[in-house]
């Protein structure tokens, strides 16, 4: 299992606007020449995060900010935003399970709740961290550059 990219992307964009919003106007290319990414995927990433309610895009000279303090957006709160998960569910179980198999017959009954404790887990851990965790440790390393 592996989380796109997406994520990642999402959290850079935050650290970006936060690190140039006094000195620069964080459009979709500001933003794609520092991720390294097409500004069509920098939007589309934007347009999910402003659904989310956590950045306000203005269209024209406005650019990208964050909507709350860093404090109250965690990892969880963006990979809700950015990852498409139907139904909320992290695992995707395989459609038609064949029930003239013991096995197929059986297998939610054996996975479903191992994979909810599974997602938990991860959301718990996702909930833990935040961009002013993120915000903490970029400017360390970019202050660690410029000694």
């Amino acid at each position: 299992m592996q989380i796109s990219s997406r994520f990642t992307i999402a959290v850079h964009i935050f650290a970006c606007i936060d690190t140039f919003k006094e000195d620069y106007k964080i459009t979709s290319d500001f933003l794609a020449s520092s991720v390294n990414v097409n500004s069509v995927i920098i939007r589309k990433i934007l347009s999910q995060l402003k659904s989310a309610g956590l950045v306000e895009v203005q269209r024209g000279s406005g650019g990208a900010s964050i909507s709350k303090s860093l404090e109250e957006i965690s990892f969880r709160d963006i990979y809700y935003a950015v990852e498409c998960i139907g139904n909320g569910e992290l695992f995707h179980f395989h459609d038609n399970p064949n029930y003239k198999c013991p096995v197929g017959r059986n297998i939610h009954n054996v996975l479903d709740n191992k994979l909810e404790q599974v997602q938990k887990a991860l959301e718990n851990e996702l909930q833990k961290i935040t961009l002013a965790d993120v915000m903490k440790d970029t400017q360390y390393y970019i202050a660690k550059e410029n000694k």
